[in-house]
């Protein structure tokens, strides 16, 4: 459709945060007991996420595309904070281990995903202004 990959650099150290942490999950929380109180927090940020693929439908991908001429999504929880997933996925990455009392777990692979994320979202945020708002609620390029 003539979309253009932006911030493709940053890609692999994001998939391989994500990777190490479902994989260390595994590993260090097998045998753990589950807590229930931090897994109802873990269900309703599921809620959140099933709200963003609802709203972003198969404009979703887990990479940076700018399609020109396509609307900004301002729906959903788009109304709300810009960056609705990576909120959803901060919690993901922080509450999951705590689940299984994983706390230090937690803030190691909280503090990579926050390290990913700073530069994913300066990658997104660089794309888009290197486009520019119409009257008409489309984005070209400049």
């Amino acid at each position: 459709m003539g979309a253009v990959e932006a911030g493709a650099a940053h890609y692999p150290f994001l998939i391989g945060v994500h990777f190490f942490w479902i994989f260390g999950l595994w590993w260090f929380g097998r045998d753990q007991p589950v807590s229930p109180a931090w897994l109802a927090v873990y269900l309703l940020l599921q809620i959140g996420r099933a709200w963003v693929l609802w709203t972003l439908g198969r404009r979703w991908t887990t990479r940076i595309y700018v399609l020109p001429g396509a609307r900004l999504v301002r729906a959903g929880p788009y109304r709300f904070i810009d960056h609705p997933n990576y909120a959803v996925l901060a919690g993901e990455i922080a509450v999951l281990p705590l689940v299984f009392g994983l706390w230090a777990y937690a803030a190691v692979f909280t503090a990579l995903n926050a390290a990913a994320l700073f530069v994913r979202i300066r990658s997104e945020n660089a794309a888009l202004a290197g486009l520019r708002l119409v009257g008409t609620g489309h984005i070209k390029p400049l």
